[in-house]
């Protein structure tokens, strides 16, 4: 009787020390690697949450971010260049020093209805400028584009065409010259007015060039 009773309690055991162990492979093995739940935090340092595809955010965040970093030191150690140096500019003439301050000028235009003029910044390559221009008694049609004289005269690029429908009435920007050469406005008086423009124009340019009303 006692060894019937004795051959159950190891039987009783066995049960439940395989149920533990089960348990045990389940949170921390089959949940993390099937299905991305890792309560435990035991798949994620075995690796196992990878295998399921149903990695945390969190999780996924962390390791991209240690495989970035371990790239970009690749990189760089593969340049040559220690971490703690920065990286060739992908376009170094982001960033002159030049020998002067930037210059301003403004420039007050006067046309009557239906008039038109021309006003061109000249700049080197690569130059910078901000401007901005407004309108007073009414608006106006625009073409801010730009001639390269070293392709010819009839070579010029659009930066922007508006108030084809609606006149606009003023403008803010920049310009980087993509080109050496002229960079400006064509304005046409779409009011039933006179109007006059005021243009500031700031940065590093050569000379303004008012052409006058235009045939």
């Amino acid at each position: 009787m006692n060894e019937s009773a004795n051959e159950r309690s190891r039987i009783w055991k066995g049960l439940a020390v395989a149920a533990l162990l089960a348990a045990v492979l389940l949170f921390t093995v089959v949940l993390p690697a099937e299905y991305g739940y890792d309560p435990t935090h035991v798949g994620r340092v075995l690796g196992l949450t990878k295998m399921s595809g149903n990695v945390p955010a969190s999780e996924a965040s962390v390791d991209d971010v240690i495989e970035e970093v371990a790239s970009n030191e690749d990189l760089i150690a593969a340049a040559g260049a220690s971490p703690q140096d920065p990286l060739p500019l992908p376009n170094p003439a982001v960033s002159q020093l030049e020998a002067t301050a930037p210059k301003t000028e403004t420039l007050t235009i006067k046309l009557a209805f239906d008039q038109r003029t021309e006003v061109k910044a000249v700049m080197a390559k690569n130059k910078a400028i901000v401007y901005d221009w407004q309108v007073e008694g009414g608006d106006v049609y625009v073409d801010f584009h730009g001639h390269d004289p070293a392709k010819g005269d009839h070579y010029w690029v659009r930066y922007e065409e508006a108030g084809q429908e609606e006149g606009v009435k003023s403008r803010h920007g920049s310009l980087v010259a993509p080109f050496t050469g002229e960079h400006g406005w064509y304005w046409l008086n779409t009011s039933q007015g006179p109007i006059t423009i005021k243009l500031t124009v700031t940065g590093y340019f050569d000379k303004l060039v008012d052409y006058g009303l235009l045939r």
